[in-house]
């Protein structure tokens, strides 16, 4: 089974969708974002994802007062998350630059608020941030949209993931990605037989994975165990100001991580033993006693 999302089939025997995690790496600054977005797209990555969050209902109570050290100054966690947060003028003009580059693009609600802000925008599909796997009230008006669901499952249980997959109700249009949620995530972290896990677990869903790892290997590999989807942070430098930043990946790596998982495509083939035609000259050449 495949869900599209603007008209891309997404599930085994398709090309891998990737998407190209802004999040909040642009730092509230649309220049950055639209920058990003370039960066997206001439690597050939087929979509680009942002966080829209309603700061005082997406900000933990008990995160709301605790000082932040930022490049604007010393200011509370819930004053971060508003001077990073971008509005619908701003959402409207990187919405546009994204799909005038040929990308899809949508973001993570994490409100019930922002699912509205994004509707209102015409998004084409709706990702559920890790964080978010519990906070059932929200899957449910993101599955009452009728849109095609990306769920990341980090740190979650099989039995969290079972509950929120039946709160969103979305049959037919769901995708699961396997994530750890840690930033940078070490390897031994990765546990990447998660995704046919996964696959096995919930048949006819496609499964993919969002990756917090440093470099490119993890996320081949998980392209090489069947991931349908391979999202994965990127920022202009390692070095700039933000969390997410230093699990990011540069320009040089988005292109070299979109290179590399065509190629795997090319290489996992259909599973059926066969000769292949560059076989046939030495096989005439090499083998003494013929078929």
């Amino acid at each position: 089974m495949s869900v599209r999302i603007a008209g891309r089939p997404i599930g085994s025997g398709h090309p891998v969708y990737v998407i190209a995690e802004i999040g909040l790496n642009h730092n509230g600054d649309v220049g950055i974002a639209k920058e990003l977005i370039d960066v997206a797209a001439a690597a050939g990555a087929d979509a680009v994802k942002f966080q829209k969050r309603t700061p005082e209902l997406a900000t933990p109570a008990h995160m709301r007062d605790v000082a932040r050290e930022t490049p604007w100054g010393t200011m509370t966690y819930l004053e971060y998350r508003h001077r990073v947060e971008l509005d619908r003028e701003q959402y409207i003009e990187i919405g546009d630059h994204a799909t005038l580059r040929g990308l899809d693009w949508f973001a993570s609600p994490w409100d019930e608020p922002s699912v509205a802000f994004l509707e209102d925008l015409g998004v084409v599909a709706h990702k559920v941030a890790s964080a978010s796997v519990t906070d059932l009230p929200l899957l449910r008006a993101i599955g009452a949209t009728g849109k095609p669901v990306i769920l990341s499952t980090g740190m979650s249980t099989l039995e969290q993931i079972d509950a929120a997959i039946e709160a969103l109700d979305a049959r037919g249009r769901l995708i699961l990605l396997h994530a750890t949620s840690t930033y940078p995530m070490p390897a031994d972290e990765a546990n990447l037989r998660v995704v046919p896990a996964l696959a096995a677990r919930y048949p006819g869903v496609p499964v993919g994975y969002s990756g917090h790892e440093r470099g490119l290997q993890i996320s081949l590999a998980a392209a090489a165990l069947g991931a349908t989807v391979i999202e994965r942070h990127i920022t202009l430098d390692r070095t700039m100001w933000g969390s997410d930043q230093a699990a990011s990946l540069e320009p040089q790596g988005l292109e070299h991580l979109v290179r590399d998982v065509r190629i795997i495509e090319q290489a996992l083939g259909d599973g059926v033993k066969r000769v292949q035609p560059g076989e046939l000259a030495p096989m005439r050449k090499l083998r003494r006693v013929p078929a």
